[in-house]
């Protein structure tokens, strides 16, 4: 039997932002799930959440968004992400999201893309999916 490490992950609102019901369910759930949350909250910048997540050595960077800058604002994170050597690090967007934009998130490198009414179960497997995927830890 082998012991898995717990998957860590960063949630915050970037930007302006200032709802975040869905991120604290989102939280919730992934912590129920067995993942350790780092929850920054809201209205967090580009380089506190960069610079959160190479603190606490996260294994996904999730950013929640009903703005409607997610493509922007995921196109920031991303450039800051490349800037600081960490851009290994899957990027997650959530919340209103436009079916149309899904596929330009994840061309931009976007990792995970999971629109509002997405199943907490989905979310929970599918980033736990991903990181079986992509990672031998």
């Amino acid at each position: 039997m082998s012991l898995e490490r717990k998957i860590r992950i960063l949630i915050a609102s970037p930007g302006l932002d200032g709802h975040d019901r869905g991120a604290k369910v989102v939280a919730r759930a992934l912590r129920d799930a067995g993942m350790e949350v780092i929850y920054l909250g809201i209205h967090r910048t580009t380089e506190e959440v960069v610079s959160s997540a190479i603190q606490e050595g996260v294994d996904f960077i999730g950013l929640s968004m009903l703005s409607g800058a997610h493509v922007i604002l995921a196109e920031q994170v991303l450039e800051k992400m490349k800037e600081e050597k960490i851009n290994d690090i899957p990027l997650i967007v959530g919340g209103t999201i436009p079916k149309r934009d899904i596929k330009i998130l994840m061309e931009m490198g976007v990792g995970l893309v999971f629109p509002t009414q997405t199943p907490l179960e989905t979310i929970t497997k599918g980033i736990k999916d991903y990181r079986s995927s992509h990672n031998s830890y």
